[in-house]
């Protein structure tokens, strides 16, 4: 196979600027987008990326947590992972056990009978849950509910928050937590969209293909690539604290220095062209087996003509 990323130049600039970003505060949160445990959809569209890098990042950081997210709404529907083929729930276990995490936040939790049954699984497992409930209007209301949600113990001075994938409710977990502290920051790890790519780069494009689910898609914001979701959790971010931690825009949020290791834009380019093929046929044979929504087949079709 030839590389279009380098694995070790890429995770030293990384871990650089997660070091920079923890000395800003008392406490961090930090929400890790996309696969902690194996993240395939990177290795697939930057050729040479380690699927277990972001573990072996984490090996370099020290006195952290790792707490685990997973969506109601999410396990309710039995959506499928592109990745596993597994639902949310049976991933989540999985990796729980696989990482030796201890904590699990329900999330949008709304008496669902399929959420329900998980929680028996989890009370028989002796896994430690804790369920937050879902907010309504909750751009309004977010700042006022937040802080009614259970609190989680944490000593540590990096807490890592991670999940199955996104809509999982991390940064709402990151958030809650942070209005029962003093001085505890919040940061985003990122790999995808990369904001220093192109806009119309095919490997952004992949990420938008990869959430077609969710309906995610890229914007700019001045001259950076950034995603829809993050602009209203900046809003939201700037209500709860004010100044949300000085940081400009929602692009700031982020921790992403992945451009740093492409070596050969062309090799990943092709390799993302091919890997938004593929999530096209995936969500094709979704629909067709009734487990995915119309919806997500339109948006697909429309992000594979950017191809």
């Amino acid at each position: 196979m030839k590389r279009g990323f380098d694995s070790k130049k890429y995770v030293k600039a990384q871990r650089e600027a997660i070091l920079k970003r923890i000395k800003k505060f008392d406490r961090l949160y930090l929400e890790f987008g996309g696969k902690l445990l194996y993240d395939g959809h990177a290795s697939r569209v930057l050729p040479g990326y380690d699927p277990k890098l972001k573990i072996k990042l984490l090996d370099k950081l020290k006195d952290k947590e790792i707490i685990y997210c997973v969506g109601a709404k999410n396990i309710q529907s039995g959506q499928r992972l592109g990745d596993s083929g597994l639902t949310h729930d049976k991933q989540a276990l999985k990796e729980m056990k696989e990482l030796g995490i201890k904590k699990l936040i329900i999330t949008r939790y709304e008496n669902q009978p399929k959420v329900k049954e998980f929680i028996k699984k989890l009370d028989k497992l002796k896994i430690k849950y804790y369920l937050h409930r879902e907010i309504k209007n909750y751009l309004k209301n977010a700042a006022k509910e937040l802080k009614k949600q259970p609190y989680v113990d944490v000593d540590k001075k990096l807490i890592i928050v991670t999940s199955v994938g996104s809509g999982s409710g991390k940064m709402s977990f990151c958030m809650s937590q942070i209005l029962h502290e003093k001085n505890a920051g919040f940061a985003k790890f990122e790999t995808f969209p990369i904001w220093n790519l192109p806009l119309d780069h095919p490997v952004n494009i992949a990420y938008e293909a990869a959430t077609a689910d969710f309906g995610d898609y890229n914007i700019l914001i001045g001259k950076k690539v950034n995603y829809n979701r993050d602009v209203e959790n900046f809003k939201i971010l700037k209500k709860i604290t004010g100044n949300a931690f000085g940081y400009k825009n929602p692009v700031d949020m982020g921790v992403n220095m992945a451009k740093e290791g492409i070596i050969d834009d062309k090799i990943c380019r092709e390799a993302a062209k091919k890997e938004i093929v593929r999530r096209y046929k995936f969500y094709s044979d979704e629909f067709k087996k009734g487990r995915e929504k119309r919806k997500t087949l339109v948006r697909i079709r429309e992000i594979i003509q950017k191809i």
